[in-house]
C-alpha cells in the first residue's frame, strides 16, 4: 500500500488490454486513488474504472485546455494529483515515409508529443501550487530510441518526448517533482495488435504468429513486453525508491534495446 492516499492519473488508459489500464491496477493494488481518462467516456471506459474503483474523466490530450480541465477535475475528486502519466497515443499509423500525409503527421504529433506537453504543463502546475513535489511519466517506447520503417510520425513523436522529458525533469526539479519516460519494447495491446498485423505483413512473414516468433527469437529475455512490466518500471519510478531519478529515459524491453 505504498500509494495510499497518492492520485494518479493516466491518460488514454480507458481501453481493455491497454498500457493505460495494467498501468493503474498496478497503482490500484498499492492503494492508489485512480483516475481513467480517454478521449471520451465510453462503455469500455466506464468498465476500466468500474473495475478498479476509480473516477473516469474524459480528455483530448491535444486539446491543452482539456488537459487543465483533466486535472482540475481529478484535484477537486481526490485533493491532489500526485502522479501522472502521458500514455494517451497513436501508434497505428504506418505509412511510408514519402506517403505521409501531412494531416497524419500532425494529429501522430498532436496526440503523442503535444498531449504530453500540455499534460506535463498542467500536472506540474498543479503539483507546484501544492507544494509536495509530485512525478510525471511519459511513456515514450522503443521507438524513442531506434527508427522504424513506415513509422515516421510515430518515432519522430516518441524521441520528442524523450527531450520533452529531459528539459522538464531540468526546470522542475527545484519543485520536487521528477520526470521521466519509459521505454517499452513491443507490447501487445490493442494498438499493438494492430501493429502485429502490419509488420508481419510488411516483413514477408506467414502469419502474424511467426512474426511474434521472431521477435520473441532476437530478444535476450525470450519473449516479448508485457503490459505489466511496463506498469511495475512505473510504479518504481513513482515510488520512494526513485525520488533521485529525474531526466532518463529508461528501456523496459527485456535487453531489445540498450541505449
Amino acid at each position: 500500500m505504498r500509494f495510499a492516499g497518492k492520485t494518479i492519473v493516466v491518460t488514454g488508459s480507458g481501453k481493455q488490454r491497454g498500457l493505460g489500464q495494467a498501468i493503474l491496477r498496478r497503482f490500484a493494488d498499492e492503494g492508489a486513488n485512480c483516475v481513467v481518462s480517454d478521449r471520451v467516456v465510453d462503455d469500455e471506459t466506464k468498465a476500466v474504472a468500474a473495475e478498479l474503483g476509480a473516477a473516469a474523466f474524459a480528455c483530448d490530450v491535444s486539446d491543452a485546455a482539456q488537459c487543465t480541465a483533466l486535472v482540475e477535475q481529478s484535484v477537486a475528486r481526490f485533493g491532489s494529483v500526485d502522479i501522472f502519466v502521458n500514455n494517451a497515443g497513436i501508434g497505428f499509423m504506418m505509412t511510408p515515409l514519402l506517403d505521409v500525409d501531412p494531416a497524419d503527421w500532425d494529429r501522430v504529433i498532436g496526440v503523442n508529443l503535444s498531449g504530453a506537453f500540455y499534460g506535463t504543463q498542467a500536472a506540474a502546475r498543479a503539483m507546484i501550487g501544492a507544494g509536495n513535489g509530485g512525478r510525471i511519466i511519459n511513456i515514450a517506447s522503443q521507438a524513442a530510441k531506434t527508427g522504424f520503417p513506415h513509422m515516421a510520425s510515430y518515432c519522430s513523436s516518441k524521441h520528442g518526448m524523450i527531450g520533452l522529458t529531459r528539459v522538464a525533469a531540468i526546470e522542475l526539479g527545484k519543485h520536487g517533482i521528477t520526470v521521466n519516460a519509459v521505454c517499452p519494447n513491443h507490447v501487445t495491446t490493442g494498438l499493438g495488435a494492430q501493429q502485429n498485423d502490419y509488420f508481419s505483413k510488411l516483413l514477408g512473414f506467414d502469419s502474424v504468429e511467426a512474426y511474434l516468433a521472431s521477435m520473441a527469437a532476437k530478444n535476450p529475455m525470450g519473449r516479448p513486453g508485457l503490459a505489466s512490466d511496463t506498469a511495475a518500471a512505473c510504479a518504481w519510478l513513482a515510488s520512494d525508491d526513485a525520488a533521485y531519478i529525474t531526466g532518463e529515459a529508461i528501456n523496459v524491453s527485456g535487453g531489445e534495446e540498450m541505449h
